[in-house]
């Protein structure tokens, strides 16, 4: 049953991607907002898509954090399922990808215009050069940054080492870094097509400002944080 209800989750992800894809297609120059709002459709159907065919539902604690400027987004990754549900969560944002994403015919097509920060993981030095510059950029711009500072998805009830791209962004855009934590990993493993029924869970903590903190001390409070809430959350 439950590889059933997984594969018609799939099947209608699919099905809605290639219509989005063409209408987003169409809009390919239009504003950045009204583009993020057209393709963002796409996620918003896989979070209810997912409950009708997995039953598979969202509970957030502390959405009254979210700032109402723009900021950094630093959160725990354990699954796809973040990449989605972040979209409904939070305002217009974008991410720090690596370019093979790009490649992926549809999804990584619709990504390209989304604005992301791209990255050549090959080139570490210059790749940080870059997230610090582009993600200044965005938050100028309006649009929020999301980042996962473990740099890739790990096991549920993990964590991996935290790297320090998120707080040189916000230290360097001046804005405060929005902490969040999820259990997404217990329903929605990493590399798995099987998904289980259930509730997961987002925790939002209150804004870190980041003035007279080191990177290093910025990056290991966030990190304290997560530990803290994952081990409530598993």
């Amino acid at each position: 049953m439950l590889l059933i209800r997984s594969l018609a989750y799939f099947l209608g992800m699919l099905i809605f991607a290639f219509i989005v894809f063409f209408i987003a297609m169409m809009g390919a120059l239009l504003p950045f907002n009204i583009r993020y709002k057209i393709i963002s459709q796409w996620a918003i159907f896989n979070i209810w898509w997912l409950r009708i065919t997995c039953n598979i539902t969202t509970q957030v604690i502390g959405k009254e954090n979210i700032p109402t400027s723009t900021c950094v987004i630093v959160s725990n990754h354990q699954s796809t399922w973040e990449t989605f549900a972040f979209q409904k969560i939070f305002a217009q944002q974008t991410w720090v990808l690596k370019q093979e994403l790009l490649w992926i015919p549809i999804f990584g097509w619709g990504l390209a215009l989304l604005r992301p920060i791209i990255i050549n993981r090959g080139e570490k030095l210059k790749a940080l050069k870059k997230v610090i510059k582009q993600g200044v950029t965005r938050i100028q711009e309006g649009i929020f940054v999301v980042i996962y500072p473990e740099g890739t998805r790990q096991p549920y009830g993990q964590l991996g080492n935290y790297q320090k791209g998120g707080v040189a962004i916000a230290k360097k855009a001046g804005c405060d870094i929005c902490p969040v934590c999820h259990n997404a990993g217990k329903l929605w493993p990493k590399g798995s097509f099987i998904k289980y029924p259930g509730t997961i869970t987002v925790v939002i903590g209150k804004p870190i400002n980041i003035t007279e903190k080191s990177a290093t001390t910025l990056t290991q409070e966030i990190k304290d944080w997560t530990e803290k809430n994952q081990a409530k959350l598993t």
